[in-house]
């Protein structure tokens, strides 16, 4: 269901807090107040939209290298091995985006793990038991992730207050004290009037030491954004293409900046190459249909001063596996337990 068809509540809990989601004793308070709603009407809308999969979680987006080593990987795979390819590298831990796209190499996919070492030994062991070879293609700096999405369709520019992408690359790592507190935050926050408690209880620690963690890791970038994490597929956004472009080396930092101030523009970084895929500049566009995504892409290249380059669009097709990176996912038996969520609802 698109945003628009959706009550009007919806539409706020959904695109309004996807960042700078409270911090407070009582966030759903918060945002109720904010909402004209009150607190049970929107605890009840958030476990709906998590129930019918529009939000996947409450939760952070970790900055670029906070907690371990992540990939992006092609295979080219005959069709007819596709969908069973496929099955396998969702079957990998630490895989988290897993895509069919419109190309030779036709299964794109990023894996995550603790260190550069563990990552490569995930990719050799699928290898071995395909027998295709993979791009390895490892993130050089990146220029914008994942901001969020304007449901709306709204926003032109980074949200007031964000810096630019070009100012923060990398997020300062998670130190191995608040791992397990990384670990609640990939999971998300339990819908019930005081989360924050709850997370204190597991941990054996303070909310305000919750909170005042949470509010320096934002700070430091070591999350992106701290919010609602929406499934932007299930809410009419169902067209996304990237984007890849071969720029010289000495060039590239000053046009991924340029890439990513573009309108319509929600991911932009630079890559490794390998000799087989020539293109270290990437960009992501989504949109409600292929047109406007196309379109999007054409005044992005045009707009950055990049249309002598050598580029490709490779749209997407079936999404195999979608879910946020989970560097920290070992120690996620330290969440509250199924009975509270159980008990909050």
């Amino acid at each position: 269901m698109n945003l628009s068809d959706r009550p009007a509540l919806d539409q706020l809990l959904l695109n309004d807090w996807q960042r700078d989601f409270p911090l407070s004793e009582t966030p759903f308070a918060g945002v109720a107040l904010r909402c004209g709603s009150d607190e049970t009407t929107v605890l009840a809308t958030y476990r709906r939209l998590l129930k019918e999969g529009s939000v996947s979680r409450i939760g952070g987006i970790w900055g670029a290298g906070v907690g371990g080593a992540a990939m992006l990987c092609a295979l080219s795979v005959p069709e007819a091995q596709l969908a069973r390819v496929a099955e396998r590298v969702n079957a990998i831990e630490g895989v988290n985006h897993n895509y069919e796209r419109e190309h030779d190499y036709n299964l794109w996919f990023v894996i995550t793990g603790r260190d550069r070492d563990t990552v490569h030994a995930q990719v050799n062991h699928l290898e071995d038991t395909t027998g295709l070879k993979a791009l390895r293609l490892p993130m050089v700096r990146p220029y914008r992730i994942d901001l969020g999405f304007d449901l709306r369709q709204t926003r032109q520019s980074p949200h007031p207050g964000e810096a630019h992408p070009a100012q923060r690359q990398r997020g300062t790592p998670v130190a191995v004290a608040d791992e397990r507190l990384a670990a609640l935050v990939e999971e998300g926050l339990p819908i019930m009037s005081r989360p924050y408690d709850a997370w204190a209880e597991a941990l054996g620690c303070s909310t305000e030491r919750i909170r005042q963690t949470l509010t320096r890791w934002l700070a430091q970038g070591t999350l992106r954004r701290f919010g609602v994490v929406v499934r932007h597929h299930d809410l009419g956004i169902s067209a996304n293409a990237m984007t890849v472009l071969d720029v010289p080396n000495e060039l590239v930092d000053a046009a991924g900046a340029r890439l990513a101030a573009q309108p319509g523009v929600t991911l932009c970084y630079r890559r490794e190459r390998h000799r087989d895929w020539s293109y270290n500049l990437y960009f992501m566009v989504h949109g409600q249909d292929r047109a406007a995504v196309n379109d999007l892409i054409a005044h992005a290249i045009s707009q950055a001063g990049l249309g002598e380059y050598p580029c490709k669009t490779l749209f997407s097709g079936t999404r195999f596996k979608q879910t946020g990176g989970r560097y920290f996912r070992a120690l996620a038996n330290t969440a509250p337990s199924e009975a509270a969520h159980e008990q909050a609802a």
